[in-house]
């Protein structure tokens, strides 16, 4: 299982420390944030204690409209499930009281000056790529038209020369050799780079070139929504068919499946104008359009 700090978290959103220093230490396992409101009435029904707990000014000023003993009891009660840590929003100062509570238990209570509403989207999205399960796998990750697609096939096969061609063709590279892959949901996946192979193509008999450099910023991104798996294979002799649309094939990475194609080498065969082809062709598909259906369509039409 991944996890973060809350020290990690701190440093990420520039937060001020206002109490429980000596535990930023403590490790958030899951993504997402929650805003306590239910349970500082009393339900703990469904309570993600394992969550970070992020106080807007709905949620300070109804505990300031408590007597003394009330707000002891209140926040009492969610302070010892013990979550990772408590986030307060919009720089809001009249807190002592919370300040007290997370230095008794040993729970860090952060500040923000950011809005509830934009720390909280900010904050989501940060987590759930921080704890996203992920794997490393041998091939390239570009972005063609939009279009997140990873390109695998042996070493030396040529995936880094198609990559660099479509490069030239205006097209993004996001990661060569090593491909981070991230689940962020249960159909979507994130292809990014390990960071230590960030903007490097490696060319053979060229060796390595910095794309950003070389083609400017708009060459590169971070990451991208893998949406297409293609495989580079040596050319085999009566292997390729000519039928209309053939049978979808599919990849699945940490539970995700994502669909196939091979493209098989040969001299002379435009291999990065496929792969604009296939991507083109899939955006097609999403809108509901298929060249063979249509094909087919005007078939019947005539005969008729």
């Amino acid at each position: 299982m991944k996890t973060i700090t809350v020290q990690s978290l701190a440093n990420m959103f520039h937060m001020e420390v206002l109490a429980g220093a000596g535990r930023m230490d403590r490790v958030i396992t899951r993504p997402r944030a929650h805003r306590p409101g239910l349970e500082f009435v009393g339900y703990f029904d469904f309570f993600p204690m394992e969550r970070v707990q992020v106080l807007g000014r709905k949620e300070v000023n109804y505990l300031l409209t408590l007597s003394i003993e009330e707000r002891k009891l209140h926040i009492g009660n969610i302070v010892k499930y013990h979550p990772p840590c408590f986030i307060v929003t919009s720089g809001q100062q009249e807190i002592p009281y919370l300040t007290l509570f997370c230095d008794q238990e040993g729970i860090p209570l952060l500040r923000t000056e950011e809005t509830t509403t934009e720390f909280i989207a900010k904050l989501d999205s940060y987590l759930v790529k921080a704890l996203a399960p992920e794997i490393s796998i041998h091939g390239v990750c570009v972005n063609v038209s939009g279009i997140g697609v990873l390109l695998r096939g042996k070493s030396g096969i040529g995936k880094s020369e198609t990559a660099h061609t479509l490069i030239r063709r205006g097209h993004r590279f996001v990661a060569d050799d090593i491909v981070v892959l991230k689940k962020l949901g249960p159909t979507t996946l994130l292809g990014t780079h390990n960071e230590t192979t960030r903007e490097f193509l490696a060319l053979r008999s060229i060796g390595l070139i910095n794309v950003v450099r070389q083609y400017g910023r708009r060459a590169f991104q971070d990451e991208t929504r893998i949406v297409l798996d293609i495989e580079l294979a040596p050319w085999r002799e009566d292997s390729l068919n000519n039928e209309l649309e053939l049978e979808p094939q599919f990849t699945e990475y940490l539970g995700v499946k994502i669909p196939h194609i091979e493209v098989q080498l040969q001299p002379g065969r435009d291999v990065a104008g496929l792969i604009e082809a296939a991507a083109n062709n899939w955006y097609l598909k999403q809108l509901g359009y298929s060249a063979a259906e249509e094909f087919m369509q005007r078939i019947e039409n005539k005969m008729q």
